[in-house]
């Protein structure tokens, strides 16, 4: 997968030999936000102004724009996975929250 990275906002690029395009999709938010270009200085500028279009539509609304990614997220798993869980984390003497991190990192090779 190609990516590009614009003030945090993460896009997944695609090439369409047919049209002989790039397309992009922002892939860090929950709304939807698409871009296209010829080449890739018209890519760049096509998701700056995607970017640009996105926060000026959420002002006219009143609205707060979406952050990439806060850091935060909510699990819900079984009781005995929990305490499995705290008492791995104990074990190596981290909290669950930094072991459930450090566990995170090694499954997909992105440190912290």
């Amino acid at each position: 997968m190609n990516k590009m990275i614009m003030d945090g906002y993460e896009a997944q690029i695609d090439f369409d030999e047919e049209t002989e395009q790039f397309h992009g999709e922002i892939i860090n938010l929950r709304d939807v936000i698409t871009f296209q270009g010829r080449s890739v200085d018209e890519l760049k500028q096509a998701f700056a102004d995607s970017l640009a279009d996105y926060f000026a539509f959420c002002k006219e609304r009143g609205e707060d724009p979406e952050k990439p990614y806060s850091g935060q997220f909510i699990v819900r798993i079984e009781p005995p996975l929990h305490r499995a869980a705290a008492q791995a984390a104990r074990m190596k003497g981290l909290s669950l929250n930094k072991w459930i991190a450090v566990t995170l990192e090694n499954a997909t090779g992105h440190p912290q």
